[in-house]
């Protein structure tokens, strides 16, 4: 024997479905201790004719997680968020193009950032809306192609991730920074205990 050893972690229970697979939203629902499995859902995210922005993203948080119910008996959590600047959504950008373009638009001006929850289970529907203020800095040309360079950009709504490189370029924020990433933890939380998923299950110990 080489005297190596294996350590075999203890198995923790998913307490809730999350139909989306967003490594942020995961890691924000194991931040307060929900441990989730994953199973993205597959909908048309396509905008209706005239529909506001709160509308859209509700929509799609409610459908995701209906999609996803059916393939699970734990409660799911669908979720949805869009960056929105003079009425328009700004989606994930398609190309390098497309991202420097929404981030000249964003550049140097506030925008807001709406995400919207839907826990689905036993008890009903139950979702909400958050919206979120950010101001940006003025950004240079050279910074918005060196930040694309990254390829943190290419999969974030507005081209951009504020919990990751693109921090430096936010310069107030006015409303839930977690709901920015992805999910707004302190509404998430009461959306759960409503539907009667236990918060904190992943934090306490063995016995």
């Amino acid at each position: 024997m080489d005297g190596s050893f294996s350590v075999v972690a203890p198995k923790v229970t998913p307490v809730l479905c999350l139909a989306s697979a967003s490594p942020r939203r995961k890691a924000l629902l194991a931040s307060i201790g929900v441990i989730a499995d994953v199973i993205p859902s597959d909908i048309d995210e396509t905008p209706l004719e005239d529909e506001s922005a709160q509308a859209y993203v509700e929509r799609l948080a409610i459908a995701k997680a209906q999609a996803v119910a059916s393939r699970t008996a734990l409660p799911v959590l669908g979720a949805d968020t869009a960056v929105v600047i003079d009425n328009q959504i700004l989606g994930k950008p398609i190309d390098e193009h497309d991202a420097a373009v929404m981030l000249q638009k964003l550049s140097g001006r506030c925008h807001h950032v709406l995400t919207a929850v839907a826990v689905v289970g036993t008890k009903g529907v139950f979702s909400c809306c958050v919206t979120t203020s950010v101001k940006m800095r003025v950004i240079s040309q050279q910074e918005i192609a060196d930040y694309w360079q990254t390829g943190e950009p290419a999969d974030k709504a507005g081209g951009y991730a504020i919990q990751g490189l693109a921090a430096i370029f936010v310069e107030e924020i006015k409303g839930s920074h977690s709901a920015v990433v992805g999910l707004p933890l302190y509404e998430t939380t009461h959306l759960l205990c409503q539907q009667g998923v236990p918060i904190w299950s992943g934090c306490y110990k063995s016995r």
